[in-house]
């Protein structure tokens, strides 16, 4: 195993304390090289994920989140379960006020996929 696949294999979310609470300001994250499987097919999906949040106590560490998106390279996970999965992640990890995450998945066989979740 090459070190880069290790760190990937080992990663998790990393957060670090908001020094700024008193600010309601808002984070965007894209991250335009997302992949995973078709849990059917087995073919490579690929999307981009849009991630704005609103902090609290937390922000993310972005290495730690880009690793952690690369998990799902290899899974075989349908557009929904990833993007709620990682929806889920991000709203443990970081309490945040407010989160908006939207995977905008390259269309494949004429279908073209768009999941967004926010609270």
């Amino acid at each position: 195993m090459k070190y880069g696949e290790k760190a990937i294999e080992e990663a998790a979310l990393e957060v670090w304390e908001n020094k700024h609470k008193e600010n309601d300001y808002e984070i965007s994250i894209e991250f335009p090289e997302f992949t995973c499987k078709c849990p059917r097919s087995g073919y490579p999906d690929f999307a981009t994920i849009k991630i704005k949040y609103i902090p609290n106590e937390y922000v993310v560490e972005l290495k730690s989140l880009k690793l952690f998106l690369n998990q799902y390279r290899d899974r075989y996970i349908s557009h929904e379960d990833s993007i709620n999965e990682i929806y889920n992640a991000l709203k443990d990890a970081l309490k945040p006020k407010h989160l908006e995450l939207i995977g905008d998945f390259t269309p494949r066989g004429n279908v073209k996929t768009v999941i967004k979740i926010a609270f």
